[in-house]
């Protein structure tokens, strides 16, 4: 059985006060550290009224937008912060990204200023808006108090993957960035003695559940280096060092610990929960976790950037991991779901799969700049007078109303007259031992369908031996065309696997 949750009441003003009440109640407590500096609670409550009246002097004013193309570090942090204090919007975006698509993304959310680690911003990139270096800002400030709180203000402007198109700007509103920080700090039973790592890029709206939730409940957040987290040893002997107790990632980058020969290391770690997210949690995966941290808590997340973040958190059990299927787990409180048939009839009874609507308060307010595409997805086609976001996710409620994941509705692929999920194909892999990760993409530029198979594998297998393996699970009609044996499998900037890739190196 699940602990209770943790509860966390409001302190205004919204977020940011939650985050800075810390500074008048423990004001040495340690708040922020990343590979350069370590700031107390009120070292960091100056730091960030210190940005918010620098953007102020430089002209930034509430409603605005504020890029932030910085790595992960206490000023990432601090200026999000800032952002809100203000009543800006921050906008994070990728110091990864190609120069011509951080061009197309300045240029969509049009802000009022560009905040990099230094004025002259990323080389090769000509920022189509002013550029100031944190440095400036602060240098800049004048008293600016925290302007007056408004739940229904955007908080963050945050783009999609851009995968199936041009790049989305997805409008948060701050009511529900902060419900569903206290949430994840209460659900993970967060208090001032968590001391929580910082894996995920901050442009990935999942990084937000492991560093905004500590530092509400007055813990310690620890910001490594992005690209230091690729190298697996820092990451152990941050862990370590550190003395972390919490962290989360996608099941990508905990399949990439699972395969290093330091895994066994954080035996002796103080690490007590565990969160994972951006994509479909195996039940293999947990039970290798638990074979070197027995009693860790394990916690499942899904939820769309349209949706804020997150709108389940299910911690696994036991039970759920020997059944080999990881539940979603139920709604969030103020979230509803309903699943929707291929004909467009509400389905009611468990174990019918259809595509996932979701609606209530964590909602997104639409799409930045683009009107016609929110109608597209955020609307009541479903049942009229209430707004639902259309998912594009396949799901099925077990008897519990528990929610399960069963793959995207584009997973579904047409061959010879057959449906095929390209997800039960990618489960069938990982199932075959010595298969440490997989995944499976449409492909053919002639008109044909052809089903592609990459897997990463712990030991020596010839794609022969895979499809004789998954062909006791799948029918003929089902194996893929092409399966082709990767190192390993590449992921983006967001720690999930990079499929646009996977194929391109396929030729």
């Amino acid at each position: 059985m699940s602990a209770p949750e943790r509860q966390l009441e409001p302190h205004g003003p919204g977020l940011l006060g939650l985050v800075l009440r810390h500074a008048a109640e423990r004001p040495a407590a340690p708040a922020l550290k990343d590979d350069v500096e370590a700031l107390s609670y009120a070292e960091l409550s100056e730091r960030v009224r210190s940005l918010a009246s620098g953007f102020s002097a430089l002209g930034v004013e509430p409603g605005d937008r504020v890029v932030l193309l910085l790595p992960n570090s206490a000023d990432v942090i601090a200026c999000a912060l800032a952002c809100l204090w203000l009543g800006a919007a921050f906008v994070p975006l990728s110091l990864e990204e190609p120069p011509a698509r951080l061009d197309r993304l300045v240029r969509d959310c049009g802000p009022a200023m560009v905040v990099s680690r230094d004025s002259h911003g990323i080389p090769g990139f000509q920022c189509p808006a002013e550029t100031v270096s944190v440095g400036c800002v602060l240098a800049s400030g004048r008293s600016t108090p925290p302007i007056a709180q408004n739940p229904e203000r955007d908080a963050y402007l945050i783009y999609t993957s851009g995968t199936t198109g041009q790049p989305k700007g997805v409008r948060v509103v701050e009511r529900a960035f902060e419900a569903v920080v206290i949430k994840a700090a209460g659900r993970l039973d967060f208090d001032e003695s968590v001391r929580a790592l910082l894996v995920s890029s901050f442009h990935f709206d999942a990084a937000f559940t492991n560093a905004f939730p500590a530092l509400v409940a007055g813990g310690l957040l620890v910001v490594p280096r992005r690209q230091d987290l690729l190298f697996l040893r820092r990451f152990f002997r941050a862990v370590l060092e550190e003395g972390i107790n919490h962290c989360g990632c996608t099941p990508s980058y905990l399949r990439m610990l699972l395969s290093s020969r330091h895994f066994a290391s954080l035996a002796e770690s103080q690490l007590t929960t565990f969160g994972l997210g951006g994509e479909e949690c195996m039940a293999a995966d947990v039970a290798a976790l638990w074979e070197v941290l027995p009693g860790l808590r394990v916690f499942n997340r899904y939820g769309p950037t349209e949706t804020t973040i997150e709108v389940t958190v299910h911690e696994i059990s036991r039970a759920d991991v020997a059944s080999g299927r990881i539940p979603l787990g139920v709604p969030n409180e103020g979230v509803d779901f309903t699943i929707v048939s291929d004909d467009g009839e509400i389905l009611d009874g468990p174990d019918e799969v259809g595509e996932l609507y979701i609606g209530g308060a964590q909602l997104m307010r639409g799409y930045w700049g683009d009107k016609e595409l929110t109608a597209s997805v955020l609307n009541d086609l479903i049942i009229p007078g209430e707004t639902w976001y259309k998912t594009g996710d396949l799901v099925w409620r077990d008897a519990q109303g528990r929610y399960f994941y069963a793959g995207r509705s584009g997973d579904v692929v047409k061959r010879n007259g057959v449906r095929i999920s390209l997800n039960e194909i990618v489960l069938a892999l990982r199932r075959v031992e010595g298969v440490s990760g997989a995944a499976c993409a449409p492909t053919g530029d002639d008109g044909s369908l052809v089903i592609a198979a990459f897997v990463e594998a712990r030991r020596p297998l010839t794609a022969r031996d895979l499809l004789s393996a998954i062909s006791a699970d799948l029918p003929a009609s089902m194996l893929p065309d092409q399966v082709v044996i990767v190192p390993s499998l590449p992921m983006t900037s967001s720690g999930k696997v990079d499929l646009p890739r996977l194929l391109g190196d396929a030729g």
